[in-house]
């Protein structure tokens, strides 16, 4: 697998031969449907973990790979941990410990609907290569020169996690150690080079693509074929129960 590919899971389930247009609209319908849920319904939450975790099994993606990706919401998480202390409100005893109710109901309306969401993307990261995403989304309509800007972004960045990983070595290969406050002007100027290199590979790259006849518009564009009405119905299911859901509990909150 190469560096471009992002997470992307290899695979020939129901979910991998979907088009990839159909499974961004079904993302956005998903989490749109998780973010209009009142933070009470706690039945409503459970059913979208168990939704999206029979679309994993579906996609045949383990869960441990799943919980180790989704440490990217670690941030989020600790945020909501801090929100039943920051947040004022009708006190709430825990033995020794004292929180705010409207703290608490804040820190789970954060953790449920960042992890759903993440599990979201990654479920449609996992079933879909970087190149179906873009696909998908100039099948949408999406700008072109904004798919094109994020395509080379993602087609260089690895090239220059490369680079960045081959300074590193060279500075630690004469007895740098970049804990050292000291040393810190050192990486700095690492990254700095970097940067310079990165621009100066764009410039070329861009003179390239003008020798070439580039107007703004790549010459060649291979897209995903229409999706079927079957498989448009068959993405969406998933995000229609959401929103039947959240329209529900909306109703009787």
């Amino acid at each position: 697998m190469s560096g471009a590919d992002g997470l992307y899971r290899p695979g020939d389930s129901p979910l991998h031969r979907l088009r990839p247009q159909v499974k961004i609209v079904a993302l956005v319908g998903f989490t749109c449907a998780i973010a209009a849920t009142p933070r009470e319904a706690l039945w409503a939450f459970g059913t979208y973990a168990l939704l999206l975790a029979g679309l994993f099994a579906l996609a045949r993606v383990p869960a441990a790979w799943v919980l180790s990706r989704s440490l990217v919401e670690s941030p989020f998480l600790v945020l909501a941990l801090a929100f039943p202390f920051m947040v004022a409100g009708p006190p709430v005893h825990f033995g020794f410990i004292t929180v705010s109710e409207p703290g608490l109901w804040a820190g789970w309306n954060l953790f449920a609907k960042a992890t759903l969401g993440v599990w979201a993307a990654l479920l449609l990261s996992a079933t879909t290569p970087v190149a179906g995403v873009l696909a998908g989304l100039s099948r949408l309509r999406c700008p072109e020169i904004l798919l094109q800007i994020t395509a080379f972004a993602i087609r260089y960045a690895h090239l220059t996690v490369a680079e960045v990983t081959q300074m590193r070595l060279a500075r630690l290969a004469r007895c740098d150690d970049p804990r050292f406050l000291w040393q810190a002007s050192a990486l700095a100027r690492s990254l700095g080079v970097v940067f310079i290199r990165s621009f100066e590979r764009g410039e070329r790259i861009w003179q390239s693509m003008a020798a070439r006849g580039y107007t703004g518009r790549l010459p060649l564009e291979v897209g995903p074929a229409p999706a079927s009405a079957l498989q448009w119905g068959a993405a969406l299911s998933a995000p229609a129960v959401a929103g039947a859901i959240a329209a529900w509990t909306a109703v009787i909150a």
